[in-house]
């Protein structure tokens, strides 16, 4: 817990959460084995790669790039960056994401073919993989989503021109409008209330007022569920907001 006078804070610091992942190693059209690419709207993500080897692909309005991932790399992008994970072997990572969490609860938006963008009815029949199905058909779903959005993918990166991007912007943009809010009250409970703690402590410093310090508190967690279907392989997700 991060508290001082009004504002207090619990969570990771900064506001940030984590997850471990293990990089499908489904291999696809182009005989590449990964994930499935998808672009943030509102939040940075890092990777530490922890085991293995593998590359990030990632494509902006500046162009495409492909990131090598080797044990020890750190590599982060901001958002608007569309990226695919793809594992050479075994590619293991500790993903942060900023805002509490949110890349893996809503601020993501899977590579479909424009059709599939049209409205959050159609999108969320191709993209939601149910809980209650048997682990065998969530695999599958998982996989043939991840095929789906990379016909998208493959579509905007052989695109010439701007356009084809900027018209996915706008409809990823289209397609989580109705969720701002939610969002909004994320961020204003996790990054922005550690930050704004962060500004009041430091104020009580300057004056010389040590009493934050007595709050202090230690914590350590274990996943609150293990092998998830993610977007880009198999998650480890810890507690969150």
């Amino acid at each position: 817990m991060v508290s001082a006078g009004e504002h207090t804070f619990t969570g990771l610091p900064g506001g940030v959460a984590v997850s471990r992942l293990c990089v499908y190693d489904w291999p696809a059209a182009d005989g590449v084995g990964g994930g499935t690419p998808h672009v943030h709207l509102a939040c940075s993500e890092a990777y530490v790669v922890t085991g293995g080897r593998g590359a990030v692909q990632t494509l902006t309005a500046s162009g495409q790039e492909v990131t090598p991932l080797a044990p020890g790399t750190v590599a982060w992008f901001t958002p608007g960056t569309i990226h695919r994970l793809v594992s050479e072997g075994d590619l293991r990572i500790t993903v942060l994401m900023q805002n509490s969490g949110l890349p893996e609860a809503g601020d993501a938006v899977l590579t479909l073919p424009p059709e599939y963008l049209a409205d959050p009815e159609t999108y969320a029949a191709a993209t939601t993989i149910p809980a209650d199905v048997p682990e065998a058909e969530r695999g599958r779903l998982a996989r043939a989503r991840r095929d789906l959005a990379l016909e998208g993918y493959r579509a905007l990166r052989e695109a010439s021109g701007p356009e084809p991007l900027a018209a996915f912007h706008r409809a990823a943009a289209a397609l989580v409008r109705p969720r701002i809010a939610e969002w909004r009250r994320r961020w204003r409970s996790g990054a922005a209330a550690a930050a704004a703690a962060t500004g009041e402590q430091l104020d009580r410093l300057e004056r010389g007022d040590v009493a934050h310090l007595a709050e202090a508190v230690v914590r350590a967690e274990l996943p609150v569920e293990q092998g998830r279907f993610g977007m880009c392989g198999r998650l480890d997700v810890y507690p969150g907001p």
